[in-house]
């Protein structure tokens, strides 16, 4: 999963990309409003943790703008306002949580999982690509009915590719969705997570699903 926080106060920031990569989260960071909406709209983030006091662009500003382009990916709102006059306004303009600041990393995190569990179960129970199955609410793959033991890395990009079946997919579109903003593209990283997909889902099966395009990226399919 990849994630978005809008957040000024740089320790803040650092702490919450801190523990959720400790989570293995993907994280992205903005330091102002305009940075955080121009990262938002590129629609690649399944999460985004937005700060109300921002700088060039306020929170509630972002959050409008974000709803009147359609983009649905849930927000959890962090504020230092408490009152519930405040929340009601952040809810009433498309939030989907709100998060009083101070906060436990802990209970963020609870947020965090449970505004991304309920997307999960927003989406097909499973995803299928021949007799390859996906369950993003369980977090549970199998091939041929055998289960398929994938590091939390491994299953973020097996989600995108089976979200994206028979589509060829880039090294950069792959990064910018299962890794971060500061991947390095020219690294070998991809590949080597690919090769291990194959190694867990092809390996002895037929019809093989992960294949290279030259030159240009890989695709799965079932054909």
């Amino acid at each position: 999963m990849r994630l978005l926080v809008v957040e000024d106060e740089k320790k803040v920031a650092s702490f919450i990309k801190q523990g959720l990569e400790e989570e293995s989260y993907a994280v992205d960071v903005a330091s102002d409003g305009e940075e955080g909406l121009g990262m938002a709209l590129d629609r690649v983030h399944d999460l985004i943790i937005l700060d109300i006091l921002l700088p060039k662009m306020d929170g509630l500003r972002i959050l409008q703008e974000l709803r009147r382009e359609k983009v649905t990916t849930p927000v959890l709102l962090l504020t230092v306002r408490a009152t519930i006059e405040d929340k009601v306004l952040g809810l009433d303009a498309g939030a989907d949580d709100y998060l009083t600041k101070p906060f436990a990393f802990e209970e963020l995190l609870a947020r965090v999982r449970a505004l991304l569990r309920r997307r999960a179960e927003a989406e097909p129970p499973v995803l299928q690509v021949a007799d390859l199955t996906l369950d993003p609410a369980r977090h549970v793959v199998a091939r041929g009915g055998e289960k398929v033991e994938l590091t939390p890395r491994e299953f973020a990009l097996l989600a995108y590719f089976m979200r994206n079946p028979g589509r060829v997919l880039t090294r950069t579109t792959i990064s910018e969705h299962v890794w971060d903003y500061n991947f390095d593209t020219m690294t070998n990283v991809i590949d080597v997570y690919v090769n291990y997909l194959r190694k867990k889902i092809d390996a002895g099966r037929e019809p093989k699903l992960i294949h290279t395009v030259r030159g240009v990226g890989y695709v799965l399919k079932g054909e």
